[in-house]
């Protein structure tokens, strides 16, 4: 279920900048003149536009300011009074300043002030689980360390839902409710996730790991399970279980799947999250719902490669299967040819650095080749400047070209 590690965040957030047009400094107070609160709002808002080069600088003056203020900045006592007049405060503001050093690539000074955010505020009273979420991905040690973190949040995030449940009288609160569950039981996922991984030599690794997800399942609310039950079908193939793991991810994409593909929605999981689920799909033989998948993904984003490597590899595993009709598997096996010679060249264009899933799409290719007798001179992505740092118009035309030719095939 975890995975890679993209920034995703539901903000709901005034926007106070688009994505693409530059501020109007002329009807704006300068810098030095906006509150700490705005200094704030306006860099979180860039963050969310993915600008966070231009969120830096407001945040570091926030930070100077509320820094500044020695006496209150360290007490949380003050701090939380501060909060309460809905002024800005300094632990919160280390976390926005992180999330941008973070987007930035500072991955060492973002944790340096995820790190000091907690210090300050280790209830999470202020800054929620998030910074102890964070930390858990961020931490170099990794096994026991980021188990900590995890655990940690587990406990702010518990408290959270025990100090809701008796507002549950006000409206909205059972929405609030049900997202803080859900965040609830993506963090036990991944203490399991880690116990099948880093920990697995752990005499008691298997039991806690279905501990930890019997408890997400349990407490995660059905409409947003997807995610959850993917890491109990994962646990479920790492012991064997096949059958079980399989209709664990049947349920998974029954949350999901008849959501409409241009409609916004929570039950949705995230994209790494669906490429994951492709994996596993495929680890069960279940090719047809993992191409299913696949459409999805790169309808939403024709330029990932991984998404296009899973594709070809899943239409020559159907190509192979013996029960795939005879006059339809030359036809899976050129549909695998042209999602890898697409992987391939967005591999060339965007210098992707996964040097196996190259290595393997190659193989796949070469076999493909052999089966359906075409030389490899004729492969296109050979072809393509490897000196091009960015993907140009001709090869996304291309790109787009081959994957109308994919879509014409009808999954059975």
């Amino acid at each position: 279920m975890a995975k890679t590690k993209t920034r995703s965040r539901n903000n709901s957030k005034d926007i106070l900048r688009s994505a693409n047009a530059p501020l109007v400094k002329s009807a704006l107070p300068s810098r030095s003149q906006k509150s700490t609160e705005d200094l704030l709002a306006e860099a979180a808002t860039l963050l969310e536009h993915s600008q966070p080069d231009e969120a830096l600088p407001l945040v570091q003056e926030a930070l100077q300011r509320l820094e500044a203020d020695k006496p209150a900045y360290s007490d949380i006592d003050i701090l939380l009074q501060t909060a309460a007049q809905e002024k800005a405060t300094f632990p919160t503001a280390l976390v926005l300043g992180a999330d941008i050093c973070s987007a930035l690539g500072d991955i060492d000074k973002a944790r340096a002030q995820y790190e000091l955010a907690v210090r300050l505020d280790p209830d999470g009273a202020l800054v929620s689980a998030e910074p102890y979420l964070e930390l858990a991905q961020l931490c170099e040690e990794g096994g026991r360390k980021s188990v900590a973190y995890f655990e940690k949040a587990v406990e702010v995030i518990k408290n959270e839902i025990d100090a809701l449940d008796e507002q549950m009288d006000v409206e909205g609160t059972q929405q609030i409710v049900d997202l803080r569950r859900s965040k609830l039981a993506d963090a036990l996922c991944a203490i399991a996730e880690i116990y099948m991984t880093d920990l697995s030599w752990e005499d008691d690794a298997e039991q806690r790991c279905e501990q930890l997800v019997t408890e997400a399942v349990a407490i995660c609310p059905e409409t947003l399970s997807a995610g959850v039950l993917q890491t109990l079908a994962s646990i479920r193939i790492s012991q064997e279980r096949v059958d079980e793991a399989r209709r664990t991810l049947a349920q998974s994409l029954s949350v999901w799947m008849d959501i409409p593909a241009d409609t916004e929605h929570l039950a949705r999981p995230d994209f790494a999250t669906r490429v994951s689920l492709v994996r596993l799909l495929m680890e069960v033989e279940q090719e047809q719902d993992a191409m299913i998948v696949l459409e999805g993904l790169v309808k939403e984003d024709d330029q990932s490669v991984e998404s296009w490597y899973l594709g070809g590899w899943c239409h020559l595993l159907i190509s192979n299967k013996p029960d795939t009709a005879e006059d339809t598997t030359s036809t899976y096996a050129q549909q695998a040819r042209e999602w890898l010679a697409n992987c391939l060249k967005l591999y060339q264009v965007l210098q992707y650095e996964d040097e196996p899933l190259r290595h393997h799409a190659e193989e796949l290719v070469q076999q493909l080749n052999t089966s359906l007798n075409i030389a490899e001179s004729e492969d296109e992505w050979e072809d393509a400047d490897d000196n091009d740092n960015e993907l140009d118009g001709d090869d996304i035309e291309a790109v787009d070209a081959d994957h109308s030719r994919g879509e014409d095939v009808e999954m059975t």
